[in-house]
C-alpha cells in the first residue's frame, strides 16, 4: 500500500500523448484500497482509478472550462492537505527530561 494519493475520477480524457488522464469529478485515492480518502467505494460509484497520476490538488485550484477536471472532492482535499500539514509539523529535538 502506497501512502501518496494518488487519483481517482468519474471520467478519463486521453492527452495528445496517448497517457489517460482524469476528468469530471476528481477525488484521492490511496493504491491498494478499495474506497477513496472520503469514503466512497469506488465499483459502486464507478470511479476509475490513475495510480500514475498524483492527487496534488490545492484549495486555491481554479477550474476553467477548459479543464477536464469539472470539480475536486472538497473532503479529499481536506484530508490530503492534513496529511501534509502533519509530516511538516513541529518535533521536539531534544525532550525535556
Amino acid at each position: 500500500m502506497s501512502s501518496t494519493p494518488a487519483v481517482a475520477a468519474s471520467s478519463e480524457v486521453v492527452g495528445a500523448d496517448g497517457v489517460r488522464q482524469p476528468g469530471g469529478e476528481v477525488h484521492a485515492w490511496l493504491p491498494g484500497q478499495n474506497q477513496t480518502v472520503c469514503g466512497l467505494p469506488l465499483s459502486r460509484t464507478r470511479l476509475r482509478r490513475f495510480p500514475h497520476v498524483p492527487f496534488d490538488y490545492a484549495s486555491t485550484d481554479v477550474l476553467t472550462q477548459a479543464d477536464p477536471v469539472g470539480f475536486i472532492c472538497p473532503r479529499c482535499l481536506a484530508a490530503t492537505q492534513g496529511r501534509r500539514r502533519q509530516e511538516r509539523s513541529w518535533v521536539r529535538q531534544s525532550p525535556r527530561p
